[in-house]
C-alpha cells in the first residue's frame, strides 16, 4: 500500500515538473525557438486551430523563425493569430512563408521574463507540496483503516518527504538554468 501511494506521488510530481518544462519552453529567451509558437491559435475557417497544425515551424537562423503554411490561403489568418498572441513579433510574408525576426531582448524585458519564470516555478512547487499533502493524507487514511501499521505510516511519510525535497531541488535547478539562459546577452 505504501509503495503504491509513493509510486502515484512520484508520477504526479513528474507530471508537475513536465508542465513546468513545457511552460518554460514557450518563453522566448532571445534566440529563436519554434516552441514559442506552440500556444498560438489561428482562426482557420471559423475554428480556432493550433498554428502547428496549419504550418511547419522551423528556425533556419539564430534570430529567425520561419512558418511555412500547408495551405497558402491561411497566411493572413496565421499572421493575425501571431499578432494577437502578444509575443511581440511582427510577421512578414512573401506569399509562401512567414518570417518572424526575433528582436534582442531589452534588460527590462529580461527581468520581466525572470519574474515570470519564478512565478511558474513557485506554482510548480505549490503543486508538488499539494501532492505531498494528499499522499500523506492517503497514508493516514490507510493507517486508520488498518491497511498499514503506524511504523509503515512514519516510514511512508519520510519517503514522500524525501521525494518532495528532491523534486523541489529539481525545480530550483530548472529555474536557475532558465534564468541564466534569459539573462545571457
Amino acid at each position: 500500500m505504501v509503495n503504491e501511494i509513493k509510486a502515484t506521488t512520484n508520477e504526479k510530481m513528474n507530471k508537475a515538473l513536465n508542465n513546468l518544462n513545457e511552460s518554460l519552453a514557450s518563453l522566448r529567451a532571445g534566440r529563436a525557438n519554434p516552441r514559442i509558437l506552440d500556444k498560438v491559435m489561428v482562426d482557420y475557417y471559423g475554428a480556432p486551430t493550433a498554428l502547428n497544425q496549419l504550418a511547419s515551424v522551423s528556425t533556419p537562423e539564430a534570430r529567425m523563425i520561419v512558418v511555412q503554411p500547408y495551405d497558402s490561403t491561411a497566411i493572413p489568418a496565421i499572421e493575425k493569430g501571431i499578432l494577437k498572441s502578444d509575443l511581440g513579433f511582427n510577421p512578414s510574408n512573401d506569399g509562401k512563408i512567414i518570417r518572424l525576426l526575433i528582436p534582442q531582448l531589452t534588460e527590462e524585458r529580461r527581468r520581466d521574463l525572470v519574474k515570470l519564470v519564478k512565478k511558474y516555478g513557485e506554482e510548480c512547487k505549490v503543486s508538488i507540496r499539494n501532492i505531498r499533502r494528499h499522499s500523506i493524507q492517503d497514508l493516514k487514511d490507510s493507517q486508520k483503516e488498518g491497511l498499514i501499521t503506524e511504523d509503515d505510516l512514519k516510514q511512508g511519510e519520510k519517503e514522500i518527504q524525501k521525494v518532495t525535497d528532491d523534486e523541489i531541488k529539481n525545480v530550483e535547478l530548472i529555474l536557475k538554468e532558465k534564468e541564466v539562459e534569459i539573462l545571457e546577452v
